[in-house]
């Protein structure tokens, strides 16, 4: 096929014409792009020396402030350490003591045997007036309890002054006294050691609810009332916070118990109610028990001697004296060594096969033969249960016969005196033996009836209660007096073991 002349000149003219329109629309945009790109840098690196720059100035500024803060602060002052707590003390306790006037002549003499009217404060409540004596005011001032006959009082065996008796701490709180710390509820025929109260109460924060005391020594009165009940006698104590809460509330508490027998119950009904269970310490001692309490006392649990009650009930606790002369006599161990008072220690003396238990400040009893500390640490029933029928079944702890054997029957030596030797920091506490009759004994062994005193040295310990319970350690000392015994009271070494050598 031919060429067509005038379809290929038509062809030239339209690529011509079609380059030469191309040509100006191509490089505006070249232009533009150009701009937009130039602009986006620029953009950048005004921004980026914007963000130098005032990094920079930060810089600066922050160390300009730390060169401001070197030259006008001085150097921090390490801010001094707070007091501790001040400890309690006998100024921190109010007494609440319950009283007759009916029996109040001859039951005041035991609350002057341990009131300190110048270190302690309290109210002894009585149901009347009565006549003002010549030295009472050695004793606690007294009150008249308030009327208490809105409340009822359905138990027939029971006396309806145990409403009065169970508001007592409630009326001693509303005196306003400033500073108390614990509210201590006890009769008048209770004998407190107040050191040694103070060492028990020193142990519990006394801005929580606290009500502390012990049970019966009788399982069965245990039963009748309960074991989570502390008794008034043997004393309680309980904590300012508590005794605030118990005023708010104890009224309308005690018209809800009308057949409750006395006030240490109706105290235990409201402490249910706040919710607050007893926290048992062993030293409180309500002693619900008839005759001797040497068992109880020469065995003494690892605790405090807090309170002793019912001395009017028991024997006088040292032998030929009167009861108020043997708690004077017992005064004496408490002001040389109170933390100390009826610890008992058990030791040996191996040449004889005796077995020996010291109560410090009270008594040393020595057993032919040995017997082993487990044993030694059970009460000897040297008394009667408070319900007389009831067996040694029917004691709230363990307890053992006095003797198997009647070679075996302890020779007892009660305190006769007791001194502190400044040179040596040591006490002298002398024990002198009771002869009783007893049968006679076939052992061909050495006989402790040939013993008249026993001699026990011992260094005070007054933080005793402040490290974990245990018990002293003893042992025999040699000797060239006549008839005499020696021994050395000590806290036990760290890996000393009381037995037998």
């Amino acid at each position: 096929m031919k060429n067509n002349p005038k379809v290929e000149e038509n062809f030239i003219w339209d690529q011509s014409m079609k380059n030469h329109f191309s040509i100006p629309w191509t490089f505006p945009k070249l232009v533009v792009s150009s701009i937009v790109l130039i602009s986006i840098i620029c953009i950048f690196y005004t921004l980026s020396f914007s963000n130098a720059s005032n990094s920079s100035n930060q810089e600066l500024n922050i160390i300009k402030t730390i060169h401001v803060i070197d030259q006008e602060i001085a150097p921090p002052v390490s801010s001094p350490k707070p007091n501790p707590p001040e400890k309690t003390t006998l100024r921190h306790i109010a007494f609440g003591i319950a009283a007759s006037a009916r029996l109040w002549d001859h039951r005041k003499k035991y609350i002057k045997l341990w009131w300190k009217p110048q270190q302690m404060r309290g109210i002894v409540w009585l149901d009347k007036a009565v006549k003002n004596g010549i030295d009472d005011h050695l004793l606690p001032p007294i009150k008249i309890s308030g009327d208490t006959s809105k409340f009822e009082y359905k138990n027939p065996k029971g006396h309806r002054s145990a409403i009065r008796i169970s508001r007592i701490v409630s009326e001693t709180l509303r005196l306003g006294l400033e500073n108390v710390r614990w509210f201590v509820m006890g009769d008048d025929d209770t004998f407190f050691m107040p050191e040694n109260l103070v060492r028990v109460l020193s142990k519990y924060d006394h801005n929580q609810f606290y009500y502390i005391g012990s049970s019966s020594e009788s399982h069965l009165q245990n039963i009748n009332f309960s074991y989570g009940m502390a008794y008034g006698g043997g004393g309680f104590a309980i904590s300012y916070p508590l005794a605030k809460a118990l005023a708010k509330m104890q009224d309308g508490c005690i018209q809800r118990y009308p057949g409750l027998y006395g006030s240490d119950d109706r105290i235990q009904a409201c402490m249910a109610e706040l919710g607050v269970p007893l926290t048992k310490e062993p030293g409180f001692h309500q002693y619900d028990v008839y005759g001797s309490l040497l068992g109880l006392l020469a065995a003494h649990p690892v605790a405090p001697l807090v309170s002793l009650h019912h001395l009017d009930v028991v024997e006088p606790i040292f032998p030929k004296v009167n009861r108020v002369q043997a708690l004077q006599r017992l005064k004496v161990p408490i002001n040389l060594d109170s933390a100390a008072v009826m610890q008992q220690s058990v030791c040996y003396d191996k040449t004889r096969s005796w077995t020996i238990s010291v109560s410090w400040g009270y008594a040393v009893q020595i057993y032919r033969g040995i017997f082993s500390v487990r044993e030694m640490e059970m009460p000897a029933r040297t008394f009667l249960n408070w319900y007389k029928r009831a067996d040694y079944t029917g004691f709230s702890f363990n307890t053992r016969p006095v003797s198997r054997h009647v070679c075996q029957k302890p020779f007892v030596f009660y305190l006769s005196n007791a001194l502190y030797n400044n040179n040596t920091n040591q006490t002298a506490s002398e024990y002198v033996q009771h002869r009783v009759s007893s049968p006679e004994c076939k052992w061909k062994m050495a006989d402790p009836s040939q013993i008249e005193r026993v001699e026990v040295y011992k260094k005070p310990d007054p933080n005793l209660w402040d490290k974990s319970p245990r018990r002293n350690c003893c042992r025999v000392l040699p000797t060239k007096k006549k008839s005499t015994m020696v021994f050395d009271v000590r806290v036990c070494g760290e890996d000393e073991v009381i037995e037998l050598r």
